[in-house]
């Protein structure tokens, strides 16, 4: 059944200027962020989440963990998943605890980050971060903060 092209979706201008304010909306509105963790750390992760629902903040932490172990035969596919995640965020945020520190994940989601050419910071509770820093933190220049100020380094 077909209808008149006056006043409906014929109008390519109008589709046009919808698509260009929906550009600039998001690239005025918040960040998607893929945060990287171990999940031994996920309480203090969600707190740093908790964070993104203050209306002040231009955060948006999109939960896509992963319910599966990661050393499960789907690990392959896993990875594919985590990949894809990341590659829809703006940045990755990569929590730093002694549990990621040990984490062969949070590792291989770093990389993927920067191979994806995410930008990658690494955040931390408290004032200052007490652990040893991984090594791949600082073989790939990645800066850390504490979490009250990553808005700040998002921007």
């Amino acid at each position: 059944m077909g209808g008149s092209s006056i006043g409906g979706w014929s109008r390519l201008g109008d589709v046009k200027s919808l698509e260009q304010k929906a550009k600039a909306a998001l690239n005025e509105g918040k960040r998607n962020v893929f945060i990287s963790f171990a999940t031994e750390d996920m309480n203090e992760v969600n707190l740093l989440r908790a964070q993104a629902k203050n209306d002040n903040n231009d955060i948006e932490f999109n939960d896509h963990s992963v319910r599966e172990p990661y050393d499960s035969v789907q690990a392959e596919y896993i990875r594919r998943k985590i990949a894809e995640r990341i590659n829809r965020a703006s940045v990755t945020v990569v929590f730093i605890s002694p549990n990621a520190v040990q984490s062969k994940w949070v590792k291989w989601e770093v990389e993927k980050s920067l191979e994806l050419g995410k930008k990658v910071v690494a955040v931390y509770s408290g004032t200052r971060y007490d652990g040893v820093p991984p090594e791949w933190l600082k073989d790939h220049g990645i800066k850390s903060v504490a979490w009250s100020k990553l808005g700040d380094e998002l921007k």
